[in-house]
């Protein structure tokens, strides 16, 4: 799996991770996609996110029991903090149940899940917090716009703010337009969630036809094309969810290759930027 540094935080991370929304919590078909989340790690895609808001903290647990055995400094960790629990004091407890869920000493990554009511300054601090006291490595925020990611910045005394966790995928492109160009400016990591978007899949549309070429042509599946071209950036990372060992596997495929520029342009060309301005908070 390819390696890329992260942000201000300057460690190597996973180009391609694995993320937990909607993961099955129960019977078969959870056991199978804990087997898959162990699988994805195997392959190298060490980058695991979840959130204190995905099944009300089970999930959390899910992801403790399933990287139970595995060695922790292998894994990038990362979880969120909901903006209902971002006052100074909430978010340090938010830390601390998300660690017991997890059984773990450490994030390597806590993100603000989304923009609340908060003052951004009290839940800065928080996070600043986190990081001298060992408990978190790295600070980030999720569905940030510019103008919140200048906010957040500005509010943070110590610490860089090193990621910023964002919708995107073929048919939600706008942040391509300003968000990418200032995060790369600020040195802050864009991680790509719903990365194969909802609804009518992006092989679905009128893009679907070229899409189809470019993977044959480089002996890739459709959903391996979407994510290297989605990753093109050396800024971009992606987490796409896969609960089945068949799709982690594949999802693993779209690493250490690369589009051509021509392939680049005929997606351009099928998928062009057109930004609707909606902020998801998964």
């Amino acid at each position: 799996m390819d390696l890329r540094r992260f942000g201000a935080a300057g460690v190597e991370v996973a180009r391609i991770g694995q993320g937990t929304w909607e993961f099955p919590e129960a019977g078969a078909r959870l056991r199978e996609a804990k087997a898959a989340l162990r699988r994805g790690i195997e392959l190298g895609m060490t980058h695991i996110d979840t959130a204190e808001m995905y099944g009300a903290g089970r999930v959390e647990q899910i992801v403790g029991d399933a990287i139970t055995g595995i060695d922790r400094s292998s894994i990038f960790l990362t979880t969120k903090v909901l903006p209902s629990n971002a006052s100074f004091q909430k978010t340090i407890a938010a830390c601390e149940r998300s660690l017991r869920r997890l059984r773990t000493d450490y994030l390597d990554l806590y993100l603000l899940h989304w923009p609340g009511s908060f003052p951004i300054t009290e839940t800065m601090a928080a996070l600043e917090r986190l990081v001298d006291d060992g408990k978190v490595k790295f600070i980030g925020v999720s569905n940030f716009d510019v103008d919140e990611l200048e906010e957040a910045c500005g509010a943070l005394q110590r610490v860089p703010l090193v990621c910023n966790q964002v919708l995107y995928h073929l048919r939600e492109r706008g942040m391509e337009a300003r968000l990418l160009p200032f995060c790369k400016k600020r040195d802050i990591a864009i991680v790509a969630y719903t990365p194969f978007g909802r609804g009518r899949s992006a092989a679905a549309t009128r893009g679907g036809e070229a899409l189809e070429q470019i993977a044959r042509a480089h002996g890739k599946t459709v959903r391996q094309v979407i994510l290297n071209f989605l990753t093109r950036d050396s800024s971009v990372f992606t987490i796409p969810k896969a609960a089945q060992i068949g799709h982690v596997e594949e999802n693993s495929g779209a690493a250490e290759w690369e589009l051509s520029s021509d392939d680049v342009r005929r997606i351009d060309e099928a998928f062009p930027i057109a930004y609707r301005g909606q902020l998801a908070t998964l």
